[in-house]
């Protein structure tokens, strides 16, 4: 018999271990209610299961098999974040998150699971700002420079390997040091075309050089990139991810909400993507310790998709950024189908968990639901047996209380969300997006004077002064001919004519240093400039 089977027998009194477990959760402070502590076959409303508000910033994962109610997981703790005024983020994968905009329908189903588990449910829509990457889909644009974006996550959504990697960091620390801004991808080719030619590979020597075949196969990768309709991600005005801290008019925290069904089948890209707002994130808040609340909630949806194939400094950037981004106010929770999908070294940070349900259909589901087990506290229940006979909307969870301790692990029977259970319609959220006060900030892309623009300008230049300086040439030859006049000593030809120019030789020594002096890069390799 499942969990959902036996809840429906009538409640006992408490005592013994599940008294123990509803004392866990009793906290005196501020805290989110998750849902009523499933226990002997029946769901009782008198002991809720809570997660202390204070407490969100030790992060947290999300876990279980598909269908099993995660999202709906997401929606719940982002609605009440939102009516303490927390501001939350949540990336929409498959567009059905957009509903946290408008009330919830009334129903037999949500009227039947509030009473389950002492619920007071009323329809209700919290304040939302909706994005798109670089204008894909519906939502405001969010497009990062490729300066900004920085050599260590670039490599990751381009599937370089190690050495590859590392030369693509070079050509950043060259054009960081020379000002060469790289705002979207063509700057970026520019940049390697020059440091492979005949002019530029002397700029590197010094420090290792870039091989022909490694430019070639970073350009190669840089092409297929944007046949793909990424290239569009990369550019200006830059979003400036502090967006993400706002509160509404009436004190409640805007719930970002990142619309990606439309590009859902580059999962690398946009699992990337998230890595770079985080990371930005951390690189722009201070230091403010233990906080009443956080400053922001950060949803990290297809959490698996940012560890597969990663290099094991990119793992280290990633454990380093979630262990110290807590102490910004920023609370990170992974969203997954099993825990082993996530590092342990990640995984040891997230204290706070809800453990959907998970199926044993195969020997590998099996033995990742052991892993599972293994990865909680000790239990009063048998969790081999509890995680499989969930149903939708129940979980296994344990959180971090008001002292920093784990919470008893609590079979629970979740809440149902006040906003909508479902997307809202083409035509609102269309409305929702135009409303919005940052839409004319970031609507319209800009495509200013950058490395591309500046590298082929002084490659014109050049050639044709090195084409006056031919034709000069001809002039000359021709002039000495008639006068029957010695042959003058010839020209530099035109390479030589072009660096000797003083063209290519001021764009490799001097151009823009200020702003080179102005990009510090982070822990993951982002850069801003100072805004």
């Amino acid at each position: 018999m499942s969990v959902s089977e036996q809840s429906e027998q009538p409640p006992a009194p408490l005592a013994g271990p599940a008294a123990e477990i509803a004392a866990g959760y009793a906290f005196d402070g501020a805290a989110l209610d998750l849902g009523a502590l499933l226990w002997d076959g029946a769901c009782h409303p008198d002991a809720p299961v809570r997660i202390p508000l204070p407490m969100l910033n030790r992060h947290g994962l999300v876990a279980g098999a598909t269908g099993t109610g995660k999202t709906k997981t997401l929606q719940l703790i982002a609605e009440q974040l939102s009516a303490q005024g927390v501001p939350v983020f949540l990336a929409d994968i498959k567009g059905d998150v957009s509903g946290i905009s408008a009330p919830g329908e009334d129903g037999e189903k949500v009227r039947e699971r509030a009473a389950q588990v002492g619920q007071e449910w009323r329809a209700t829509g919290f304040p939302c700002e909706f994005y798109g990457l670089g204008g894909t889909g519906p939502g405001i644009p969010v497009r990062a420079t490729v300066t900004s974006f920085g050599p260590v996550l670039l490599s990751k959504v381009l599937q370089l390997n190690q050495t590859q990697e590392q030369s693509l960091g070079l050509i950043f620390h060259y054009a960081d040091a020379k000002g060469l801004e790289l705002v979207d991808l063509k700057d970026l080719r520019a940049v390697v075309a020059f440091l492979v030619s005949d002019t530029g590979k002397a700029e590197l020597k010094g420090i290792g050089g870039l091989s022909t075949v490694t430019a070639g196969v970073i350009l190669r990768s840089i092409t297929a990139f944007e046949q793909q309709g990424a290239g569009d991600f990369f550019g200006e005005p830059e979003f400036d991810t502090s967006e993400f801290l706002r509160t509404s008019a009436d004190g409640r925290g805007i719930v970002s909400v990142l619309e990606l069904p439309a590009v859902q089948d580059k999962p690398q890209l946009f699992s990337t993507f998230l890595m770079w707002m985080l990371a930005d994130l951390f690189d722009d808040l201070p230091e403010v310790g233990d906080q009443e609340k956080p400053k922001l909630v950060f949803f990290f949806d297809e959490a698996h998709l940012l560890f597969k194939g990663a290099s094991k400094a990119f793992l280290e950037s990633i454990t380093q950024t979630v262990r110290l981004i807590r102490s910004k106010g920023v609370g990170i929770f992974l969203v997954t189908q099993t825990p082993k999908d996530v590092p342990s070294d990640v995984l040891a940070q997230l204290g706070n968990r809800v453990q959907h349900a998970l199926r044993a259909f195969t020997p590998d589901d099996a033995k990742a639901l052991k892993a599972t087990v293994r990865t909680f506290p000790n239990s009063a229940y048998d969790l081999e047996e509890v995680l499989t006979g969930l149903g939708t909307g129940e979980a296994v969870i344990t959180v971090l209380s008001e002292n920093g301790a784990p919470t008893p692990v609590a079979a629970t029977r979740l809440r149902a969300p006040e906003s909508l259970m479902g997307p809202i319609d083409a035509a609102a959220l269309d409305a929702a997006v135009k409303a919005s006060t940052l839409y004319a900030r970031y609507a319209q892309a800009v495509d200013r004077e950058s490395a591309y623009e500046r590298l082929t300008a002084e490659q014109q230049a050049a050639e044709a002064a090195a084409l006056e300086a031919a034709a000069a040439q001809e002039a000359g030859k021709a002039a000495a001919s008639q006068q029957g006049a010695r042959a003058p000593k010839p020209e530099p030809s035109l390479a030589e004519q072009v660096v000797g120019s003083g063209i290519f030789t001021s764009l490799a020594r001097s151009i823009g240093t200020q702003l080179g002096r102005e990009i510090s890069r982070s822990i993951f390799g982002t850069a801003r400039r100072k805004r």
